[in-house]
């Protein structure tokens, strides 16, 4: 029990409750009907006292409500607010939440696709918006006092992380920025970017989940825990966690199943108790189908779940197995809702729409309580199922893992099946981050006691390796900041050249790359010392034994360099000689396991297929089948033949020959060997050195013999010291270029661009040319190429249907490549205009080379995908949804999106191109006219992009 206050204690009790009932917080914190968590009013303290603030905290634990208290402060102090989010779905989420708090009048929204209110004291935009804003004047900035960054570990991503950089950077000073993060490792890193570009900045950090999360591993009809007794429940704190020991000694039972050649000799008795003991392992080790574990979770209390499926096919799967299965879990009163909430939304899709987008299946999942969610579904459709959800008439999801990143959609368990994904190149294990994003959406604060996170058995499962991805909660943010094309000329417009180049500098990219470089400026600065002891050890009183040694080095190096030339020479020679060989062919074999004598059966190298091309199976060089004297049919290849091959003799191969079957090797084999006896094999006679004739080894030796150190007695002492001198002093060099590699990386970058734009008459040093200023008003991957293209009037006279059809080539990029296929495009003058819009590509990506600009580090045009014209001009062109979506092998969403991202591009063009009045250009009217052309539809109704 407490004692009671003094009177003076009271009185400063008392202070303090009318200090704080006098700040902006408390009546903030009224608008809840649940108390804030000590990191949210920390942060909403130091927001309130000026400061800029990150928030680090785990996904699901409420870090957003900062966001809004800067909401709050701005509409308290008469300033303007920007809530700033990664995608448009989150904005519209975030508009409707702060339109039922604050009122429509006072709340707008920005997307790209929807302009609501835009100059409301609040508004809600997408990065890119802000990004656009900041670089065009615009005079909404003026008054904005707060900018809440969501999601802004976003920064780490390759395609669009750049623009959380660029706005950071170059939002006014007066301006308090809010950044609001997923959990990462080194917070207090970007915290200290933030704080050197931004200035006072508070970092919080919060590793603590609201509510507790449970792992759990889901083997056969059974549920385990993954760790033997969990104290810690998703924070971090000191509590040991073991694995549980039934999941480890299911692991081993399921490896020990593995043949063994002993077993053939164990009696027949013994096989069949072990046969007997695998069935019963087996009865509970198994991957649980998909029905099965949606019903157990509902029977265990476990509903609604998010089951994470690494393929949009895989969850659309999902949804029928189970409905196939006879899965049901809304009653007839949910049944109803589903119904007439989905009516209600769809109310403005044509019904012949409705059966091209496979409607009623989809309703039917749907009433039954069970949907996908993925990026190929008709965006009007992922809205639906996100409501229904929320609302607890969906209990069951299957979703890619772009659902983790989106909207606010927590449920009280998710599955992962497996725990390898595609990542665009490999199957690869998912890291340790994103496990943590995917597992984050269980558990709902309010409605949830705990969540949890359920993995599938899958056969070869590590329980301890899943135990450490589930205990490592917290990921890295890694800048993804490279200079464009745009970003130049808009900076140079407005801060010159000198200017641009020190803002650069100060990205989080080039902070992250000047702190890595302290290490190895440290490591410099020992092997600096070991230099100077290794120079007085090799010190000589003849004369300068570092001359001397750095000699015998080039001696050395000459001599090797020679060695490697002539064996390239040898490699190259021994190819071309592959290259001559026909069917029927004997040649030797001089190494290797199949040394001897071999007949050639195919020389390996197709007929019309150009040396080296990519892709070829041989690109190495010819690799001959060939048939040897034991009877072997082997592939070989140059590296087998040290020096040129030529035929010795020939063969004919019978018309019936089989390679594959052993009669054949035989009998063609043996009439090998008998040829044996009737040829002789030449051996190859080694040439005259190359370092024999060569004038720079002769000059050295004779500068060896001439040096004084050359008589020393003690030189080959000294030379041992030397050689460590010189080993140690070529590492140094070497780090010293990361060094110099590492530091003003951006800044160069920057250079070769503005070079290349200098070049092509954007920018002359300070100044930004009419080109230029029409390429300050092209964002996307392909700003210069679409500069380049208005720039020669590759678009002039095209129809609104075919422009767009062109203009899809600057934004489409095909989920998976088909080289093979070469994609349908419009004829006319569209198809001309596509094939004109590539040389350019040609030209500029030969410049981008020549200024060492380099597309695999981010920086770039890449080659224009022609994938989507066809679709993009058929749409264009007043053509059914059935028709477009049946030719372009689509699902809706994907056309929908790319839809939406070519008209965000015709809108740039057509604000970006001369009027028709200045020149007689006609694509900004065109382009307008695509615009509306594209607006129709599918395409019109889908309020989310």
């Amino acid at each position: 029990m407490t004692e009671e206050l003094s009177p003076a204690e009271r009185y400063a009790a008392a202070r303090i409750r009318a200090a704080e009932e006098a700040t902006a917080l408390a009546p903030f914190r009224e608008l809840y009907d649940f108390d804030l968590d000590g990191y949210q009013v920390d942060a909403c303290k130091a927001l309130e006292a000026g400061k800029g603030v990150l928030v680090a905290a785990p996904t699901g634990s409420g870090k957003t409500i900062v966001g809004e208290f800067a909401v709050h402060l701005a509409l308290r102090q008469g300033r303007k607010c920007f809530y700033t989010t990664p995608i448009k779905a989150l904005s519209n989420q975030k508009y409707t939440d702060l339109v039922k708090r604050y009122g429509a009048d006072k709340v707008g929204l920005l997307t790209g696709d929807n302009s609501v209110n835009s100059e409301a004291p609040v508004v809600v935009m997408t990065t890119e918006v802000l990004r656009n804003m900041l670089y065009a004047g615009s005079q909404s900035l003026l008054g904005l006092g707060y900018v809440v960054m969501d999601e802004v570990h976003y920064l780490s991503d390759r395609f669009r992380g750049a623009v959380w950089e660029e706005v950071i950077i170059h939002l006014p000073e007066s301006v308090t920025l809010v950044s609001l993060s997923a959990t990462v490792s080194n917070a207090e890193e970007f915290g200290d970017w933030l704080d050197t570009v931004r200035g006072d900045t508070e970092v919080i950090v919060s590793e603590e989940r609201p509510v507790p999360l449970w792992q759990h591993v889901m083997a056969g009809r059974r549920i385990y825990d993954l760790f033997e007794e969990e104290t810690d429940h998703g924070g971090r704190g000191s509590a040991r966690r073991e694995v549980n020991p039934d999941l480890l000694r299911m692991a081993r039972e399921e490896n020990s199943r593995t043949y063994n050649p002993r077993d053939r000799r164990r009696g027949k008795m013994v096989r069949e108790a072990d046969r007997e003991r695998e069935r019963r392992s087996r009865s509970r080790i198994w991957t649980p189908g998909r029905p099965e574990v949606i019903a157990r979770l509902d029977g265990d209390g476990l509903l609604p779940a998010i089951n994470f499926i690494f393929s949009r096919a895989g969850c659309e799967a999902a949804v029928q197995q189970c409905l196939f299965a006879g899965l049901r879990l809304n009653d007839e009163a949910a049944r109803l809702k589903v119904r007439t909430l989905v009516e209600e939304r769809t109310a403005s899709i044509p019904a012949e729409d409705l059966h091209v987008l496979g409607y009623y299946e989809w309703l039917e999942g749907l009433e039954r309580g069970i949907a996908a969610h993925h990026a190929g579904m008709l965006p009007t459709f992922k809205e639906v199922v996100e409501e229904l959800f929320t609302r607890g008439l969906v209990k069951a999801v299957f979703a890619t893992e772009t659902l983790a990143l989106g909207i606010n959609m927590p449920a009280r368990t998710v599955i992962l099946e497996k725990l390898v994904k595609w990542n665009g190149e490999q199957h690869a294990d998912i890291t340790p981050g994103e496990y943590t994003q995917l597992t984050g959406r269980a558990g709902r604060r309010g409605i949830d006691v705990e969540g949890h996170a359920v993995v599938l058995w899958q056969r070869g499962m590590d329980p301890a390796q899943l135990a450490g991805l589930a205990g490592t909660r917290t990921y890295p943010l890694r800048s993804s900041f490279k200079p464009s094309y745009n970003m130049a000329v808009n900076l140079v417009q407005q801060f010159g050249r000198h200017r641009s180049r020190e803002l650069l500098e100060t990205s989080f990219a080039q902070f992250q790359a000047d702190r890595s470089v302290v290490g190895i400026s440290r490591q410099v600065q020992r092997n600096e010392e070991g230099l100077a002891g290794y120079r007085e050890g090799m010190t000589c009183h003849l004369g300068n034994f570092e001359e001397y040694a750095q000699l015998r080095r080039d001696l050395k190096d000459r001599e090797t360099e020679l060695a490697k030339q002539g064996a390239a020479q040898r490699r190259a020679q021994a190819a071309s000689s592959l290259e001559r060989l026909k069917p029927g062919d004997v040649i030797h074999v001089p190494t290797g396991k199949f040394a001897g004598l071999a007949l050639v059966l195919d020389p390996g190298v197709p007929a019309g297929r150009v040396h080296g091309h990519r892709g070829h199976e041989y690109a190495e060089g010819p690799r001959p089948l060939v048939l040897t004297a034991e009877r072997q049919v082997k592939r070989l290849a140059s590296i087998d033949f040290p020096v040129p091959v030529e035929p010795i003799d020939r063969m004919r191969i019978p018309r019936t020959f089989n390679p594959r079957s052993p009669q054949s090797r035989r009998d063609l084999a043996s009439a090998l060997r008998a040829k044996a006896g009737h040829v002789t094999v030449e051996r190859s006679r080694r040439g005259r050195s190359a370092a024999a004739d060569d004038r720079e080894i002769t000059r050295l030796r004779a500068a060896l013999r001439a040096h004084p150190c050359h008589g020393c007695d003690e030189r080959e002492n000294h030379a041992r010291w030397a050689e460590r001198y010189l080993r140690l002093a070529r590492d140094t060099k070497a780090l010293e270029r990361r060094i110099e590699g590492r530091t003003n990386t951006i800044a160069r970058t920057f250079d070769r661009i503005h070079a290349l734009l200098t070049e092509l008459d954007y920018l002359r040093e300070d100044e930004v040319t009419e080109h230029g200023r029409r390429l300050a008003r092209l964002y996307g991957e392909l700003d210069l190429l679409a500069s380049e293209c208005l720039r020669a009037g590759v678009w002039e006279g095209l129809s609104p249907a075919e422009l767009a059809a062109c203009v899809s080539a600057l934004v489409f990029e095909a989920r998976q490549s088909d080289d093979a296929v070469a994609p349908k495009v419009p004829g006319g003058a569209a198809k001309a205009a596509l094939g004109e819009m590539v040389r350019i590509w040609g030209r500029l990506d030969a410049l981008e080379e020549e200024h060492r600009i380099n597309q695999a580090e981010g920086v770039g045009q890449r080659e224009p995908d022609l994938g989507f014209a066809w679709a993009a001009y058929q749409w264009a062109s007043d053509r059914s949804l059935d028709e477009v979506l049946r030719e372009a092998d689509m699902p809706a969403g994907d056309f929908v999106r790319w839809c939406k991202q070519v008209i965000d591009v015709l809108g740039q063009i057509a604000a970006a191109a001369p009027p028709a009045g200045q020149g007689g250009s006609t694509v900004a009217r065109n382009a307008r006219k695509a615009v509306d052309a594209l607006l129709r539809g599918v395409v019109a109704y889908s309020s989310v992009g």
